[in-house]
């Protein structure tokens, strides 16, 4: 079996009147993430890890921030997208393993519908995706509250002809 791992690294600015959207769940929080789309820092890093490994570039490659096609989009579609690129290539994802560090919210409650939706989209089995949260111990930007991170790490094969 060949397989290929890619890494995945993405943060965005914490600000009020927007949604906080993390691995595709709407979180209750008095502040959202700033960005182009849904600025879903955890499904950017998953996009950019399953691009990486596929040798793909990265999201701003293939979704970038300056076509308004794009403005205000779900990141659960962009996940879509990119295993359908890795798809027409052909590879599948094997694994997701993936870290989210925000010193608040708490993520633990909303991780199983994390990793529901993560699975669903990329159309691999739930038992194949793992959400972490960790906080920086209020050390950093993530730590003060000025922003959210997010790591993951995927393994992709090529897929049975």
């Amino acid at each position: 079996m060949n397989m290929r791992i890619g890494h995945g690294y993405d943060v965005h600015r914490l600000v009020e009147g927007r949604k906080l959207i993390i691995g595709g769940v709407d979180i209750p929080h008095e502040k959202g993430l700033l960005g182009h789309s849904d600025a879903d820092v955890l499904l950017h890093a998953i996009c950019d890890a399953l691009l990486g490994a596929a040798g793909l570039g990265d999201i701003g490659r293939h979704f970038p921030d300056s076509d308004q096609r794009f403005k205000g989009i779900s990141s659960i579609l962009l996940l879509t997208e990119t295993v359908k690129l890795l798809r027409e290539r052909g590879f599948r994802t094997g694994n997701i393993d993936a870290t989210i560090v925000a010193e608040r919210p708490k993520m633990a409650p909303h991780i199983p519908m994390m990793i529901a939706a993560i699975s669903k989209a990329a159309g691999v089995d739930p038992q194949s995706v793992n959400v972490k949260a960790t906080t920086t111990e209020g050390l950093g930007f993530t730590g003060t509250g000025e922003g959210i991170a997010a790591h993951a790490v995927c393994a992709i094969v090529i897929a049975a002809a």
